[in-house]
């Protein structure tokens, strides 16, 4: 079990590092002037949203990830960490593919905004996005986590969630208050590099180490 709960710590921690998770956040905080308590406010809303479709679509896959292993232990518990490498290794072929052709994930607001949105209106539109986006890496973790029934799935899902949730409200923070001063053009150009790499990680970590 210790082996699920690291892996969702590990995706969890870099998963909202991701630019596209937290930059429009500032960005619009800062054009349409919210108050820091305001901005925090939109961050975990949208989070929420997005961590939410996410966990959703996860539980699918795991309900139907503990169906196989309860018929099929020994397949799962090979196929499991099999999905995670083969995935990786797409996302690590998209990231060279698009390394010549990047562009931004995310488009930063018009600046001047001449008929200024309502804060309600914004939010709604960025928790709508952000729901219909959830994150692929995650979804494919839950297959694993589903060798260990039910309660993986739990900590998959408590630990994705509280994980993604500090992280973003934390950047937007800092963000705001121009604490955060790295730059995110690595982590903004090679996401699924990153992501790639961590699930092959993972795959082989759950291949090799049985905790």
């Amino acid at each position: 079990m210790w082996q699920i709960f690291l892996g969702s710590l590990v995706l969890g921690l870099i998963h909202p590092l991701f630019p596209n998770h937290w930059l429009p956040l500032i960005a619009i905080s800062k054009t349409e002037k919210w108050s820091t308590r305001e901005s925090v406010f939109a961050t975990l809303i949208t989070g929420f949203s997005h961590t939410l479709s996410t966990i959703f679509i996860g539980i699918i896959v795991g309900f139907v990830g503990i169906k196989l292993t309860e018929n099929y232990s020994y397949i799962t518990r090979v196929a499991a960490p099999l999905i995670l490498l083969i995935i990786g290794l797409i996302y690590i072929l998209l990231d060279f593919r698009a390394a010549h052709h990047h562009h931004h994930h995310f488009e930063l607001p018009d600046k001047k905004l001449k008929n200024k949105k309502s804060k309600t209106a914004i939010i709604i539109s960025l928790c709508i996005g952000m729901f219909l986006s959830p994150c692929i890496e995650i979804e494919a973790y839950y297959f694993q986590a589903a060798t260990k029934g039910w309660l993986g799935i739990l900590i998959v899902s408590l630990v994705y969630l509280i994980v993604t949730l500090t992280i973003m409200v934390a950047l937007v923070y800092l963000g705001l208050k121009g604490i955060n001063k790295v730059k995110s053009e690595f982590f903004e150009h090679h996401e699924k590099l990153i992501t790639g790499a961590v699930l092959i990680f993972l795959g082989l970590l759950a291949y090799f180490v049985e905790f």
